[in-house]
C-alpha cells in the first residue's frame, strides 16, 4: 500500500471514530426517544397523566361555589392555587391549575382530578426527536448527513475477508432485506 492510500486509510478511521466519540450523546438521546415513540399506543412518552376520582360528601349547587368553597376543594386534591374556575353546565364546576384540573360533578356528588407532569429525559429527548425546536431543524440535517458519512467510513475501516469485500457485503445485503420486507408489506396493505 503507498504511502496516500495509507493516509486516505488513516483519514478515513480517523473521521469514523472523531464523528462516532463526537455524536454518541445525541445517537443514545435519538435511539432512546425513537424507542419511546414508537410505543406512543403503549404509553404517553412526554407526559405523566395522574386520575384520582373524588366523591364529594354532599350535592352542592351553583350557587354554592364561592372562592372559600373552591379552596376546601383544592385542599381535598393537595392543590393551593387555581388559575381559574368555570361551570360546564349548571351542576358542574371545573377548576384549572397550573398543570392539572378538577372536575366536580354535583348530581353524582363525583369528580375527577388529572394532574399533567413532563415525563423528564424522555420529554426533553423527544422534543429534540421531533425537532419541536425550529432552531433545531438544521442540527438535525446536519446530524443526519453525518450519520450517512459515519456509516460511510464505517464500511471501509477493516479489509479482508471481515472487511467490504469480504462478509462485509453480505451483511449489507442482509441489512437491505428488513426494510425492503416492512416497504413490500406497505405497499401490500
Amino acid at each position: 500500500m503507498d504511502w496516500s492510500k495509507k493516509k486516505i486509510r488513516r483519514l478515513n478511521i480517523a473521521t469514523h471514530r472523531d464523528l462516532g466519540y463526537f455524536f454518541s450523546a445525541l445517537i443514545i438521546i435519538y435511539c432512546v426517544s425513537g424507542i419511546a415513540l414508537n410505543h406512543v399506543d403503549d404509553w404517553n412518552a412526554d407526559f405523566i397523566i395522574t386520575k384520582k376520582e373524588i366523591k364529594l360528601n354532599k350535592a352542592y349547587t351553583k350557587s354554592d361555589i364561592t372562592e372559600q368553597q373552591i379552596r376546601k376543594f383544592n385542599a381535598m386534591v393537595g392543590e393551593e392555587n387555581y388559575k381559574l374556575f368555570d361551570f360546564p353546565t349548571s351542576d358542574q364546576v371545573k377548576i384549572y391549575y397550573k398543570d392539572a384540573s378538577l372536575h366536580l360533578n354535583f348530581s353524582t356528588k363525583t369528580g375527577l382530578y388529572e394532574s399533567v407532569n413532563k415525563r423528564h429525559v424522555f420529554y426533553e429527548f423527544n422534543v429534540i426527536h421531533r425537532n419541536s425546536l425550529k432552531q433545531w431543524k438544521w442540527a438535525s440535517d446536519i446530524f443526519a448527513v453525518l450519520l450517512i458519512l459515519i456509516t460511510v467510513t464505517g464500511l471501509f475501516i477493516l479489509k479482508g475477508k471481515n472487511g467490504l469485500g469480504g462478509r462485509g457485503k453480505w451483511l449489507i445485503i442482509a441489512g437491505i432485506v428488513p426494510p425492503v420486507i416492512a416497504i413490500i408489506l406497505v405497499y401490500l396493505k
